[in-house]
């Protein structure tokens, strides 16, 4: 790895993170693209700099987070399934899950599918979607804390799992994507600390390495700040179905090329 590298694995992250499309999955893919191999540095970079994209979501929705206990509680109840999970699997995932490009190609084509037929059936009202935060049950909370779960599996995005299993309970889009960006939080600083509790601390700060890793935090920070805003307005006038689409056309590229 370089600066060059940080820098542009910075980006995808921050660009990705809060998107229906996979983080992980476009990270693994562009260091491939980079020929940067999946070292245990590089497996616990693409977790840490994660937090640039936490601190993102905390700079724009600090005030909400604070102002609405009913909200930190089911952030709370929806982030035990994704921790019981991670914890569970957490080998599985790092060795086996980032490994295989099939099986990040086959979850980006069936997420994306799936947006497809449920923005369809939206459009043909044979579904609704129109329920607020406010709203949610306790049971509600932990179905969409399972439904994130899924996305140990890369490919299947965090943000994508939130916002589909979120709309198939009947809430907006606007509303799944907030929820979605604020139970990022717990979910990605548990994963990002888990993994550096768990990694070498030599590994991490040998050579360039932490310089390497400050500037990705910086660049997933500020990158992450602009997707977010640009997803809010996006998702006011338009639906999911071109994330979908998409999906489908990474999934086969990775397929087919990687």
């Amino acid at each position: 790895m370089n600066v060059l590298n940080a820098i542009i694995l910075g980006l995808v992250e921050g660009i990705t993170e809060f998107l229906p499309i996979s983080s992980t999955a476009h990270l693994i893919i562009s260091s491939k693209l980079l020929n940067i191999p999946q070292t245990e540095f590089q497996k616990f970079f693409e977790v840490f700099i994660q937090s640039g994209a936490i601190l993102a979501v905390v700079f724009i929705y600090w005030k909400v987070i604070l102002k609405n206990k009913s909200l930190l509680i089911n952030i709370i109840l929806s982030f035990i399934p994704t921790a019981i999970v991670g914890l569970l699997l957490h080998k599985v995932i790092k060795n086996i899950f980032f490994e295989s490009f099939t099986l990040i190609a086959v979850s980006l084509f069936v997420i994306g599918l799936f947006f497809i037929v449920f923005e369809f059936l939206l459009k043909k009202k044979i579904v609704n979607t129109n329920k607020k935060i406010i709203q949610m049950t306790i049971i509600q909370a932990l179905l969409i804390g399972v439904g994130q779960s899924l996305a140990v599996v890369p490919g299947v995005s965090r943000a994508g799992a939130v916002i589909l299993t979120m709309m198939i309970l009947g809430f907006n889009r606007e509303e799944s994507a907030l929820y979605s960006f604020v139970l990022a939080v717990p979910t990605l600083l548990a994963a990002a600390l888990f993994d550096f509790v768990k990694t070498d601390p030599q590994l991490i700060f040998t050579g360039s390495n932490p310089l390497f890793l400050f500037i990705g935090l910086i660049t997933s920070f500020f990158s992450a700040l602009l997707a977010i805003k640009w997803f809010v307005r996006f998702l006011q006038q338009n639906s999911l179905s071109s994330f979908g689409i998409y999906r489908i056309a990474l999934s086969i590229f990775t397929y087919f090329v990687l």
